[in-house]
Order: C-alpha cells, then sequence, then structure tokens
C-alpha cells in the first residue's frame, strides 16, 4: 500500500513583498529551503487575507500549492507558523519565535506592544514545539512566556553565501543596514561617526520606521552631514553592491533576536563592530569587535581602532568569512524538518 504523502503548512504570509524584515527574509528562505530538499513531500504556502492575492506573482515549487490562511486553517499533518502568531492550535503546531523585545523595550506604540504581547502569549501556549533562532531568544521565551526548555528548540538563521568581487574596489565607507528605527541605535551611531577622519562617509541603508524621526533630525543636525547618506529602501542588487563597497559595517543595535545584516556583512568580507548586548555577541562570536550600544564614546572609540587598524580590519574580515559559513539556510531547514519529524513521529 501506497504511504500517504505527508501534507505540511506554513505560513508564508510575510515571505512576499520588496522590503522583507528579517521574518521575512526567514520566511523566504526556509520554506524554499524546506520544499527543495523534501521533493516526497506536500507543501501548504499559506497566506492571510491581505496577502493572498499578491502571492500570486511569486511562483512556487513543484512541490507546493497555495492556501488562504483563515477560519479553521488548512487540512495538513502539521502547521509551522513563521513568526510569534498562531490563531489556533493544530494537529501538530510549531511556532518560530525571532525576537521579543517588543515586550522589553520601548520601540513601538503600546498599542503594538499589547497586540504583540497577547499573539506571543497564545502562540507559546498553542504551540507543541517552540524554534527559537538564538540561545538569547530562548532564554526570553522560557522567561518571559513561561515555556518549558523542553519545548524550545534553537535553530539559528541563515545567510546568503556569495562570491565576492575581487574587482569592486572598497570605498572609505561606513555602512549601516536595517529599519531607521529607535531600536537600531542611529542616533548614536551618526554621534560617533562625527569622530571618523576626514573622507570617510556614512552610509544608512534601510526604510524609515519607529522613532525614525530622531535618527533623521541627528543626520540633519550633524556637522558631517555631508559625508552621511540616507538611502531609504534598497533592493538586493543595490544592497550587494553596498555590502561590497563598504570598508566597514557597524550594527550598534540596542535589541536583536538575531541580527541578519552581521552575517550578510561578514559573508561580503566586510569587517564588523556590533553591540556586546541582546543576541549578537552569540551570533558573531569573535569575528567582530563588540562595544556598548549605550555609549558614543565606546561606539566612536571602536569605529576609530578599525579605521586606523589595517591588519584587524583584515582579520575580522578572515574570521567573518569563516563564521558565516557556518550559518546556511540548508543547515536551518535541515534542523526544522527533524522538528517536524519529532512531532510526526
Amino acid at each position: 500500500m501506497k504511504t500517504p504523502e505527508r501534507r505540511i503548512a506554513l505560513d508564508a504570509t510575510y515571505s512576499i513583498g520588496r522590503n522583507l524584515s528579517g521574518v521575512g527574509i526567514y520566511s523566504r528562505e526556509i520554506a524554499a529551503a524546506l520544499a527543495r530538499a523534501h521533493p516526497e513531500t506536500r507543501f501548504l504556502y499559506c497566506y492571510r487575507p491581505h496577502r493572498l492575492l499578491r502571492s500570486f506573482s511569486t511562483p512556487l515549487p513543484p512541490n507546493a500549492g497555495r492556501r488562504l490562511l483563515r477560519g479553521s486553517g488548512p487540512r495538513a499533518d502539521l502547521f509551522h507558523g513563521f513568526n510569534q502568531r498562531l490563531d489556533r492550535r493544530y494537529r501538530r503546531t510549531v511556532a518560530t519565535f525571532h525576537d521579543l523585545f517588543v515586550m522589553t523595550g520601548e520601540y513601538s506604540t503600546p498599542e503594538f506592544r499589547e497586540r504583540f504581547t497577547e499573539q506571543a502569549r497564545l502562540a507559546a501556549e498553542r504551540a507543541d514545539i517552540v524554534i527559537a533562532v538564538s540561545e538569547f531568544t530562548a532564554r526570553q521565551v522560557e522567561e518571559l512566556l513561561r515555556v518549558e526548555r523542553s519545548r524550545i528548540r534553537v535553530i539559528p538563521h541563515g545567510v546568503r553565501q556569495v562570491e565576492i568581487a575581487e574587482d569592486v574596489p572598497r570605498e572609505q565607507m561606513i555602512l549601516f543596514v536595517g529599519a531607521i528605527q529607535k531600536r537600531k541605535n542611529i542616533t548614536r551611531l551618526v554621534a560617533a561617526f562625527e569622530a571618523a577622519p576626514p573622507g570617510w562617509r556614512l552610509v544608512l541603508a534601510g526604510a524609515s520606521g519607529f522613532g525614525a524621526e530622531e535618527a533623521l533630525v541627528a543626520v540633519q543636525n550633524s556637522p558631517r552631514a555631508a559625508d552621511i547618506t540616507v538611502t531609504g529602501y534598497v533592493d538586493d542588487f543595490e544592497l550587494d553592491l553596498l555590502y561590497r563597497r563598504a570598508s566597514l559595517f557597524a550594527f550598534p543595535s540596542l535589541d536583536e533576536g538575531f541580527g541578519i545584516p552581521v552575517l550578510e556583512a561578514m559573508a561580503r568580507g566586510v569587517p564588523v563592530l556590533t553591540s556586546d548586548r541582546s543576541a549578537l555577541p552569540e551570533v558573531a562570536g569573535n569575528a567582530a569587535l563588540l562595544v556598548d550600544p549605550s555609549s558614543t564614546e565606546a561606539l566612536a572609540a571602536g569605529l576609530r581602532s578599525l579605521i586606523a587598524d589595517e591588519d584587524l580590519r583584515r582579520e575580522l574580515s578572515r574570521r567573518g568569512l569563516e563564521r558565516s559559513r557556518s550559518y546556511t539556510w540548508s543547515r536551518a531547514a535541515e534542523a526544522t524538518w527533524k522538528v517536524y519529524c519529532d512531532l510526526l513521529r
């Protein structure tokens, strides 16, 4: 007798669109890697009503179908919610938690914090297994949502491996990638950059988010305003070119559940300066210069140290390339599949 085909439902809502967040990148990459690695399985890419029509512009793998995510949900052996939202409990249920900084910091409106907290609490209750993208996030899920450690699996994000183009010259450019928002600590980065030697530029690449006004005013009022570029959203091609041109990558975020841009920069050979808190030391390891993000002086000293020390930049570039190779989406998908198999057993 033929073995029934497994049906795995995935919340692909946030995997489509131009300006993908970390959750969006994770959703897109994990869904694709799972379908690619397991052609014998039927995957149901599920979309909430406001994204379903838009999803038809994105082709699906041959072993995947499209479903509307509402009401009783799809009929499947297992459902995986790719963020902290599960509208109901399914036969077997997995939820991925990327971060809980909305619950611990004033990085969004009170209304959004309240809604997020309730969604996170319900998802933690309804999930058979919670996937956390870092040990830092796993501890937060355990402590803030009272999830037993036996129900948590740590599966880090991946990063796309790229060829480093030797024909693209590095410029005296410090690059930041991410939303221009309060949590990303842009105001202090701008102040720290003001101590950089003449000839160096700061490029802030990302769309505006919560608290962007303060950062943009800091740029406008900076004595180095002429050396600072705010690009707004950039597509993948433009972003890749920025990484290849940058001599330094600065990511002094106050709170991260993971920090994909750190690995993106490392994968392109850019030496990284980042924060010594939240999940960033875990992700960066010994392949980045870690500084206190709450101190403008520490940020400025870190930037000056990297600018002045070419040997240090070269060493961090080497370590970063090596570290980034251990974070792959195929490895993340393999670990996720193991979670599915454990539940389906």
